[in-house]
């Protein structure tokens, strides 16, 4: 981790995650929090946010890359 902070780090705030994967606000949310009603929601895999205010959270561009890449792959192995 220490040499990935030694490079420019960029945080995205949420509706920019929103646009680069395509999910809503509910979505990703749902992804970070285990339901028992919607358990298929639950990714533990997807990024967690880090704070950057009091009231504000946001998301390392390159873990949402990675996280992409990973589901590309996944969906074309599965293919």
């Amino acid at each position: 981790m220490s040499a990935q902070l030694q490079t420019a780090l960029t945080i995205l705030r949420r509706k920019q995650v929103e646009a680069r994967i395509g999910l809503s606000r509910s979505a990703i949310y749902a992804k970070l929090r285990h339901n028992p009603k919607r358990p298929s929601d639950y990714d533990p895999t997807f990024p967690k946010p880090v704070s950057v205010g009091a009231k504000a959270v946001g998301w390392i561009e390159s873990e949402i890359d990675a996280w992409l890449i990973a589901q590309i792959e996944k969906s074309r192995k599965a293919a």
